[in-house]
């Protein structure tokens, strides 16, 4: 009996700690994430991140590398002409649904004759005539509309993004004309030279970064948010700041309702760690950092 009891309490002990076990990992997850309220899922995010990172270092940073140094500068620049032409079709897309008028008919305005005259966008003849280019997405139009733009994720392979981008993402892949390219084979051999290009562009920007940055994580995160922020709203931070205070206002119409008012302590929310507006690019699976342009 007593030797019953004796197995009884080990198993007691053995389950008492594994639940402290769990309880101590959690712990530590939520200390971690309570760190940037805009990144709740920091633990899965900086997992992602490290596996994006792993797939760029022994994959896509060597292929971009070998790109970059064997083939002419004039053929890289016509393959990136030829993909950011197929980009601005989408990009008027969005404007217009915008209702930014003026920029959706530039962008129009930019694939016609870069199409015509450019050789299918090889040659770009619109910047130098003054036709200026816009990036734009759908989950910027989301986010114009005042969709709020949720957590900070971090995709696997496609790099940092939000949960409002994350929605948005689908019509992004719908609205690439390449996607609809025929015969498939054409279609991914596209698609790998589209990634690796981007990705040879931005090899010292990645050298560079990772010599500044004490946490690239952090860095990436932090710029990212920032950056996206300012494309949705075209760099207008006045209009940002009241679409966030008309939410606000909204929410703690419920919140005086179901919980005490916030006390001081509670930790404010993150700004970017750089002092310069920073794009973050995705390519494939690495996201590198660059300075950004104004937006047009």
């Amino acid at each position: 009996m007593s030797e019953l009891n004796k197995h009884s309490t080990t198993g007691r002990m053995s389950r008492i700690g594994l639940a402290l076990a769990i309880a101590a990992t959690l712990s530590a997850c939520a200390s971690t994430t309570a760190n940037n309220p805009a990144d709740p899922f920091e633990g899965y995010n900086r997992a992602m991140f490290k596996f994006n990172d792993t797939v760029d270092t022994y994959a896509l940073k060597p292929a971009a590398t070998a790109y970059k140094t064997v083939l002419p500068s004039f053929v890289q620049t016509g393959v990136g002409n030829f993909f950011g032409n197929l980009s601005d079709a989408w990009s008027a897309v969005n404007n217009l649904l915008q209702g930014k008028g003026e920029k959706g008919l530039q962008d129009i305005a930019r694939v016609g004759m870069n199409t015509t005259f450019g050789i299918f966008g090889l040659i770009d003849f619109a910047s130098p005539a003054g036709i200026p280019k816009h990036n734009e997405d759908f989950g910027q139009t989301l986010g114009w509309y005042g969709v709020q733009s949720g957590p900070y994720l971090m995709l696997p392979l496609l790099g940092p993004s939000t949960v409002r981008d994350t929605v948005a993402l689908p019509a992004d892949i719908a609205g690439d004309p390449w996607r609809y390219k025929e015969p498939v084979s054409v279609r991914n051999i596209g698609t790998a030279t589209r990634v690796v290009d981007k990705r040879a562009s931005l090899l010292d920007a990645t050298n560079l970064m990772e010599a500044a940055a004490l946490d690239r994580y952090e860095f990436i995160r932090d710029g990212f948010l920032q950056a996206r922020e300012s494309k949705v709203f075209d760099g207008d931070l006045s209009r940002s700041k009241k679409n966030k205070n008309d939410s606000s206002s909204l929410d703690s119409g419920h919140d005086d309702l179901k919980q005490a008012p916030m006390t001081a302590d509670v930790a404010p929310e993150a700004t970017a760690v750089v002092p310069a507006p920073v794009e973050l690019v995705t390519s494939g699976s690495n996201t590198v950092a660059a300075q950004a342009k104004p937006q047009e």
